[in-house]
């Protein structure tokens, strides 16, 4: 909403060039024509204030002057203090903000035309920007820090239910450098991925932006604060890991540089627990551990249950969030080769892990195949990259 009322300036003194008297104007409501002159024919100028009666905080605040120019403008947030920041036309006939305006907030707005001869009109008004129900504010799925792997999946989590995706989902860009065929795909109500069809190419930079704040995205629930992130993707690091070889082989920008023996996920029942076979598809290393205590306390064997254990490892890169991680251990380097009898984990020797520790980095990708196990899932780490290409174009509210 906007309130304006017209104020009389009493005894406001104006420098006339000849040095002679005082001009005193007459303040008009906005948009009324004409107005008390200060010289045959000339009308006072008058102050319009746009934006409606639930201004969208997206929108700017616009002071109009008609019949003379934009002397002085003022607009605070009582509620805060802040002024806010504008620029006033060429002709100084129009004054915009350019600050970001707040959701439910009052603005008051003070505003000092003058005509042709130098008369002032003054305004003071309100504007209201709207009050939604909700307001949804994005974060990253993923921080922009240091560099990543192409399997890199980058996206956003929203703190409320999105009712309207399609409109969501047409405020968000995504630019690359070298330009490459990507898409969205809704894991959810709040939270939404984006991928390309194939790995990111090498030495990729990759920008996510949201345009989001401001838009009405159902329900009476508003986007909130937009953000950004500019990603660097760097050299292409692929690791292929076979349950049927036993082996997993690291290839460098597409060249193999690396094979090592290693022990995958046990697929046969095993007392005291049963089979636990590594997830099969494509993961993403998602962090390292130097050092880490691994507790099948995590998954509920817990102390006193068959099958509890409680160990150190060493040299850890983790590539799901259900416990998954390429790692040294030293228990099982007999069957390292030839055997999967592990709790779902790659394990390798000491070198050989210590090796994979130092190389790979999260969005570096590691292809499970032959594990025996069920297909990695989107909500379980990066597990993206195992949906087919049809499928994931399918996951976007703008398809179909």
């Amino acid at each position: 909403m906007i309130r304006i009322a017209g104020l009389g300036l009493g005894a406001l003194l104006l420098a006339a060039c000849s040095g002679q008297s005082e001009t005193v104007g007459a303040a008009l409501p906005a948009g009324t024509a004409g107005g008390t002159a200060t010289a045959p024919g000339v009308p006072a100028a008058t102050v319009a204030f746009e934006g409606g009666d639930q201004l969208s905080p997206k929108d700017p605040i616009v002071v109009k002057a008609s019949g003379g120019t934009l002397q002085a403008v003022t607009v605070t947030n009582p509620q805060t203090g802040n002024g806010v920041e504008g620029e006033l036309s060429p002709d100084k006939t129009m004054w915009t903000s350019k600050d970001r305006l707040r959701y439910g907030a009052t603005y008051q707005v003070a505003a000092t035309a003058v005509n042709q001869a130098g008369a002032a009109t003054e305004q003071r008004g309100e504007v209201h920007t709207l009050k939604p129900s909700g307001v949804a504010t994005p974060a990253l799925f993923q921080a922009a820090s240091g560099d990543f792997g192409v399997g890199l999946v980058i996206g956003l989590k929203f703190d409320h239910d999105i009712a309207d995706k399609a409109t969501v989902e047409k405020s968000f860009k995504v630019t690359s450098s070298p330009a490459q065929t990507g898409g969205w795909y809704w894991v959810g109500k709040r939270e939404v991925h984006f991928r390309p069809k194939e790995y990111w190419k090498a030495g990729s930079s990759v920008k996510l932006e949201t345009t989001t704040f401001g838009l009405p995205i159902g329900g009476g629930v508003y986007g909130g604060q937009d953000v950004s992130a500019t990603y660097k993707v760097h050299d292409s690091w692929v690791a292929k890991a076979d349950g049927k070889t036993h082996q997993i082989k690291a290839f460098h920008n597409g060249q193999l540089v690396k094979t090592a023996p290693i022990s995958m996920g046990k697929t046969v029942d095993t007392p005291p627990r049963g089979p636990t076979p590594t997830f099969t598809g494509t993961h993403t290393v998602l962090g390292k551990e130097d050092h880490k205590i691994m507790d099948s306390c995590s998954y509920g064997v817990c102390e006193g249950d068959p099958g509890y254990y409680k160990a150190p490892e060493n040299w850890n890169v983790r590539i799901s969030n259900d416990g998954e991680y390429l790692h040294e251990n030293l228990k099982t380097v007999g069957v390292q080769g030839s055997d999967n009898v592990s709790n779902g984990c790659l394990n390798m020797n000491t070198e050989n892990a210590k090796w994979f520790f130092d190389t790979f980095n999260v969005g570096d990708v590691v292809e499970v195949t032959n594990s025996g196990g069920p297909q990695l899932a989107i909500n379980n780490g990066h597990g993206d990259w195992a949906i087919g290409w049809t499928a994931w174009q399918a996951g976007s509210a703008l398809r179909g």
